[in-house]
């Protein structure tokens, strides 16, 4: 098949990416302000920018996945290149691309109290995830309006060798220079990146147009226990807490409040596609522990 995959130069992208051309497919990937070794054909756009432009062709699969994280203070920046950077993409390609997939997060599911899956209603309780449900929301719209297939995946933390578990967790625990937000006693939902691609990889291969997949691994756990775990295997202290209000002032409201929301989910539909590698954080951790 003929894929464009947008962040191609991301966490996620970058894997996911790989293990397309990896797979035999014609790999096209997009990227913005930085490059990276990948042996595809790149295009450096920015998609906030109505004016972008890239090859006239047709693609089988458009992986839908630049965005910017919470941790993005600015308001402004979310809505440009999380919204408009979508709508942007679709008017380009809206009459070349036979699939879409739309990667958004469990924030979308606001606090929900219950297990989330497939069936939850979308109810964000902060700006960045109300900006990706409007993305996800014109997408919807449109595609139905143009017959064009969309699938819509709902990520849990994406943690691996890289990204934010790294920077974030593994390297300031070993300085002493990590602090839990709030008490930590809610529940997130992790995932490995390779069981994220093996997904993604599974829904174009297999042609699971028009559905939603929750994407997490099948273990829920307190966010206080996933750092813990991660102390002692890394042999430090476990560190203490900081209050959300600190807390906030350094990381961002929206990325706090997304963060100290407790959510489990359920991975029951996507597992019955691919058998995951790390069915827990347990054997993930430890896998990211011998790499790094």
């Amino acid at each position: 098949m003929k894929i464009l995959v947008t962040g191609a130069s991301g966490f996620i992208g970058s894997r996911l990416a790989t293990k397309l051309s990896e797979n035999g497919h014609t790999v096209t990937g997009l990227i913005h302000e930085h490059d990276i070794n990948l042996a595809i054909q790149k295009h450096q756009v920015d998609l906030a920018n109505s004016n972008f432009s890239i090859p006239n062709e047709p693609y089988d699969v458009v992986f839908h996945l630049a965005a910017v994280t919470p941790m993005e203070k600015d308001k402004n920046a979310v809505k440009k290149v999380n919204y408009d950077g979508t709508v942007n993409l679709y008017n380009y390609l809206k009459n070349k691309a036979k699939f879409i997939v739309y990667a958004s997060g469990l924030g979308v599911f606001g606090d929900p109290g219950n297990i989330v899956d497939e069936t939850t209603p979308l109810r964000p309780h902060t700006y960045y995830a109300q900006v990706r449900l409007d993305a996800q929301r014109f997408l919807e719209k449109n595609c139905k309006e143009n017959s064009t297939p969309l699938t819509v995946t709902y990520f849990g933390e994406v943690y691996g060798n890289g990204g934010w578990f790294v920077s974030q967790i593994i390297q300031r625990l070993q300085k002493g220079r990590f602090k839990i937000p709030k008490s930590g006693e809610y529940y997130r939902s992790f995932v490995h990146v390779d069981d994220v691609v093996n997904a993604l990889v599974a829904i174009a291969e297999k042609n699971a147009i028009n559905e939603t997949f929750v994407i997490t691994d099948s273990n829920p756990v307190l966010f206080k226990e996933f750092i813990n775990y991660t102390c002692d295997l890394l042999g430090v202290e476990h560190p203490g807490n900081i209050p959300t209000i600190l807390a906030k002032a350094v990381m961002g409201g929206d990325f706090v409040k997304l963060l100290t929301t407790s959510i489990r989910a359920s991975n029951a539909k996507i597992a019955n596609m691919i058998q995951f590698r790390y069915p827990s954080y347990k054997e993930g951790v430890k896998a990211v522990m011998s790499q790094v």
